[in-house]
């Protein structure tokens, strides 16, 4: 009876010993890195699934990075140029905020107000946000439409 008792308090006490940190650490594992835009997708806000608009990154601008550390460090690189000769145009850096029980992603580039997104797809290979700022009315139903950004490694 003692070794039943005793293994039901330890098989407890492991199941109870799982912790929101980490899910947070797993999670900011998987964002850390280098990012490349793949796809920016405009979606209806009427049913959040018709896709109103796509552009996909092209030339230099195919090569902009954003980069997530897990001390909470962001930064976007900027490439320009003219066929095969792009150049760094611009770096920003700043800092993120990201809740792993809401998804919700919150980038503060210095000098730059926060700007919010949710996480919507986050893998090992793949990220896609959903922004939450600055969002209008794209295909005149009077509803807010939605940004979608997707990432690639």
């Amino acid at each position: 009876m003692k070794k039943q008792l005793l293994l039901f308090a330890f098989s407890a006490l492991a199941l109870t010993s799982c912790d929101d940190d980490d899910i947070q650490g797993y999670e900011m594992d998987m964002m850390k890195g280098e990012w490349k835009t793949s796809k920016i997708e405009v979606i209806s806000g009427k049913d959040d699934k018709t896709v109103i608009s796509t552009d996909t990154p092209t030339g230099c601008s195919a090569k902009n990075i954003t980069e997530y550390r897990t001390d909470y460090y962001t930064s976007y690189t900027a490439y320009t140029g003219v066929g095969a000769d792009c150049q760094m145009n611009s770096k920003t850096e700043g800092t993120y905020e990201y809740n792993t029980d809401t998804k919700d992603l919150v980038i503060k580039y210095n000098n730059g107000s926060p700007r919010k997104y949710k996480v919507v797809v986050l893998t090992s290979s793949e990220m896609k946000l959903k922004q939450m700022y600055d969002n209008i009315d794209q295909n005149g139903d009077l509803i807010i439409d939605y940004t979608y950004i997707s990432f690639k490694r």
